[in-house]
């Protein structure tokens, strides 16, 4: 790479600056740089706020290199690319209509990041790669702690910039604020991860395979206590293949009373766990932690919980079950609350693993003088903090935040129980709409993540013949995908319902591979050759949406 050129913007006492000199009268900043990679530090000599912070270099790509980009968050579609495919982002009718644009937005990084037209224009959060044939170049961050790493290219135009979303961090006068710290590794596509994670000092994952029972995609939020224990006790056809049972959403009363009880659950919710352990499997539950449903005792009580915007008024942070608000991490009240129903769902109720989701919601503005990196590495932490030893498995969370924290985690987005989605699949509302398609394609190329940041989650896999718009064929991929490149296994079928074919291919697709990935990409916008070796034997599988 050549031609560095630096770019900061700040404001201080109520003014704005921009600039690209390493000293001025109010900062300093220190570089280390290496043919590995850079790390750049700012020392204001008065207290400063942040708004951006850039490196930008001339990096011509050449022919037939691809370009991963890495979603914002678990759900975000994330995937290789050449300089003959276009990035999408929200759709011009939607970009017009302001609501329609800010529901679009809530999970996404629409406002934050930027969206270029154009051809070879993308961009990727926390780390990236250029691959060439077998070998990879990789830029990844090995502090997204105090902010999240963006890395933009323009591979027609030559241009590589490595920008840090520094947006909202106060800085003290004299203190040291990491701006950037990046390593560049090339090798091998497997080699530059072992190396990039090794970097990072992050342990091996505690799990490295699991396989079980989810109740959302049958159900949905319709599940009671009569459907639970029908479905757990359908599982006693598969024997030992399974290890993990876990209630999804629709246990509760509303998203936030999350010990209330519920009508629909008679018995309670430890009541349920008991009846997993007896079974031998781990006992999983869903929750959103940080969120409150509007109709909720918890919204209606505890206003001031809430994140605020600038008028006083709480964020709608997700826009399912009629829209939910976001508990402000930073409330001593709250943490203390979200504490208490840990203890009592992990240690009164007995769950073994807690789902946690919509995670992004704790970070999409920055404030309290925090950066969105900064706010969301601290609620990670905190997660950690409050669940201890018990098995994390994290969704809707930006990934770099995830790493070291979480024991597995969704590396996609939701599937849906129509093959080819629905018609605001073929809009393309976001990036993270529910999609099979989507959910194959991210599974497909966040593979890396696998067994070295967590265990990776690529969602469910369906076989039953009823409430579903799949067709054998692709039911059997998305099963085939999911064991090949996922190691949590979820259904959500009643296997009581199953035939003997179906009972051998779900315990088949519950084993761990024993795979070896050669090689997998797109060789065209919807068409996927995978390479690699299966209890000895060199396969393709090829596929097309």
């Amino acid at each position: 790479m050549k031609e560095k050129r630096l770019y900061i913007k700040y404001r201080l006492s109520g003014n704005v600056y921009e600039d690209d000199l390493y000293q001025n009268e109010h900062y300093t900043i220190e570089e280390e740089v290496s043919e590995y990679g850079i790390k750049t530090v700012i020392i204001p000599k008065e207290k400063i706020e942040l708004i951006a912070f850039s490196l930008k270099y001339k990096r011509k790509c050449v022919a037939e290199e691809r370009f991963f980009a890495n979603g914002y968050q678990s759900w975000t579609t994330s995937q290789e690319y050449t300089a003959d495919d276009k990035e999408k982002g929200l759709p011009a009718f939607i970009e017009k209509l302001g609501f329609a644009r800010k529901m679009a937005s809530v999970s996404g990084d629409y406002l934050f990041a930027r969206y270029r037209k154009g051809h070879g224009r993308f961009h990727s959060f926390t780390y990236t790669y250029f691959r060439n044939d077998a070998e990879a170049e990789l830029y990844g961050s090995l502090n997204e702690k105090t902010g999240f790493t963006v890395f933009y290219v323009d591979m027609d135009g030559g241009d590589f910039e490595i920008s840090k979303d520094v947006e909202g961090a106060v800085v003290a006068s004299g203190e040291r604020y990491e701006l950037m710290n990046v390593v560049r590794i090339k090798g091998a596509y497997d080699e530059v991860f072992d190396t990039y994670f090794k970097q990072m000092g992050i342990p091996k994952p505690r799990i490295e395979h699991m396989a079980g029972y989810t109740s959302w995609y049958n159900y949905f939020q319709q599940i009671d206590e009569n459907i639970i224990l029908r479905d757990l006790n359908g599982l006693d056809r598969v024997g030992d293949s399974v290890d993990i049972f876990q209630i999804d959403d629709g246990f509760e009363t509303f998203v936030g009373d999350w010990l209330d009880p519920c009508e629909k659950f008679p018995h309670g919710m430890k009541y349920i766990a008991d009846r997993v352990h007896e079974k031998g499997y781990l006992a999983g539950i869903w929750l959103a932690p940080f969120n409150a449903q509007k109709k909720s005792r918890l919204a209606a009580q505890h206003p001031d919980w809430m994140v605020k915007d600038s008028r006083g008024n709480p964020i709608v942070s997700c826009m399912g079950w009629g829209g939910a608000y976001t508990l402000d991490l930073y409330n001593e009240q709250v943490r203390e609350y979200i504490r208490n129903f840990f203890d009592v769902i992990l240690n009164d109720w007995g769950y073994d693993m807690v789902k946690l989701d919509f995670l992004y919601s704790q970070c999409m503005f920055p404030r309290n003088g925090l950066s969105r990196g900064q706010i969301m590495a601290d609620a990670m932490e905190f997660l950690r903090e409050c669940v201890g030893d018990k098995l994390i498995l994290g969704c809707g969370v930006p990934l770099g935040s995830a790493f070291g924290i979480v024991d597995a985690c969704r590396i996609s987005c939701d599937v849906d129980l129509k093959f080819k989605g629905k018609y605001y699949n073929r809009l393309h509302v976001n990036n993270e709409i529910p999609s099979a398609k989507n959910a194959i394609t991210n599974t497909v190329f966040r593979r890396h993540l696998d067994g070295r940041a967590f265990c990776n989650d690529p969602d469910v896999f369906f076989l039953r013949d009823y409430n579903l718009k799949f067709t054998e064929e692709q039911k059997q991929l998305l099963a085939k995908i999911n064991n090949l490149f996922g190691n949590v296994l979820f259904v959500s079928d009643d296997v009581n319902t199953y035939n003997e074919k179906q009972l051998d291919l779900l315990i088949k697709t519950f084993a761990k591979s024993n795979a070896m990935i050669i090689s997998a990409e797109k060789t065209d916008k919807n068409y996927f050759v995978v390479k690699y070796l299966e209890d000895g034997e060199r396969k393709t599988l090829n596929f097309e949406f």
